[in-house]
């Protein structure tokens, strides 16, 4: 099978795609034939050699996270799937045509391998970091960074619970913030005072690692009530990095749940083949993402 690799850190161009053994689910997972695999963050800071809380990695190594297919093989003491459904959830080494998922759930009706790539690590991450800030409905979610795959769910995730969200966000993409229910600022100089303009903040998010731990902590009040997923050097700030998963596939099950209620939407941004995996980190890392990038395979 064909799968992107990589066998030394580095940038984008130490990525080559190359012919590899097909691998088999051991107990508890499946196989999926890959349809479309997500582009996350994460996947680029792991071929940086970012040293990463949840992601210990040895070279070579394949990348991708999320994963949407066709189950084509169970592993032992799997139960409530079959061969030939349509699935989407979160693995190893899913940029590949083919890929073992250890947490799945059946695709909602309606939604496209490309759309159902795009969802899981995002939704599980919103949900883990709505829930360390300690937001409360009737609160105000401040969140940095919040035209990407995450953000995109954090702002729809939290207007489901009752919570009032404040995004930043580019120029280009005040209209999809507030579309997606958020009061909306532009970042750069001044940005401190518009946030101000537009209300207290209860607590606060860094999606994109931008260099504005000192300001959400101003805004706030209270490193403790500030979460950074990008800034790896939050903690010498006293506030929390937030890297390790939680439950995957309660994550997946509220994915279900909102997508079919209508009530979560994360649109795709780009898509690119597999051979194209480079360009699609460049584009991540280059940032301004407004919803998802997937890899078509």
């Amino acid at each position: 099978m064909r799968k992107i690799n990589f066998a030394e850190f580095g940038g984008p161009e130490v990525l080559r795609l190359v012919t590899a053994d097909e691998p088999h689910p051991g107990p508890g997972q499946v196989r999926i034939a890959v349809r479309a695999a997500g582009v996350n963050p994460v996947d680029w800071r792991i071929r940086e050699g970012q040293k990463l809380q949840a992601h210990p990695i040895a070279l070579p190594a394949g990348l991708g996270l999320d994963a949407a297919g066709v189950v084509d093989e169970l592993g032992p003491g799997v139960e409530g799937v079959e061969l030939g459904d349509r699935v989407f959830g979160e693995g190893v080494d899913t940029y590949a045509e083919f890929a073992v998922l250890s947490a799945w759930a059946p695709m909602p009706a309606g939604l496209s391998f490309q759309e159902a790539a795009g969802y899981p690590s995002v939704v599980e991450t919103a949900l883990r970091v709505i829930r360390e800030v300690g937001v409360q409905p009737g609160q105000t979610l401040l969140v940095s960074g919040a035209s990407g795959g995450v953000g995109s769910a954090v702002l729809q995730i939290a207007r489901d619970r009752g919570i009032a969200v404040i995004g930043t966000g580019g120029a280009a993409n005040q209209d999809y913030l507030r579309d997606l229910g958020a009061r909306a600022t532009t970042y750069g100089p001044g940005w401190v005072e518009r946030v101000r303009a537009i209300g207290p903040v209860d607590a606060a998010l860094d999606l994109s690692g931008s260099g504005v731990i000192r300001e959400l902590v101003e805004l706030t009040g209270d490193p403790q009530k500030v979460i950074s997923i990008a800034d790896l050097g939050a903690p010498t700030l006293g506030v929390r990095f937030s890297g390790a998963a939680g439950s995957v596939p309660d994550a997946l099950a509220e994915a279900v749940r909102l997508i079919t209620l209508g009530r979560l939407h994360i649109p795709i941004e780009k898509e690119y083949a597999l051979a194209d995996a480079a360009t699609a980190h460049i584009d991540s890392q280059a940032g301004h993402t407004r919803g998802r990038r997937v890899i078509v395979i």
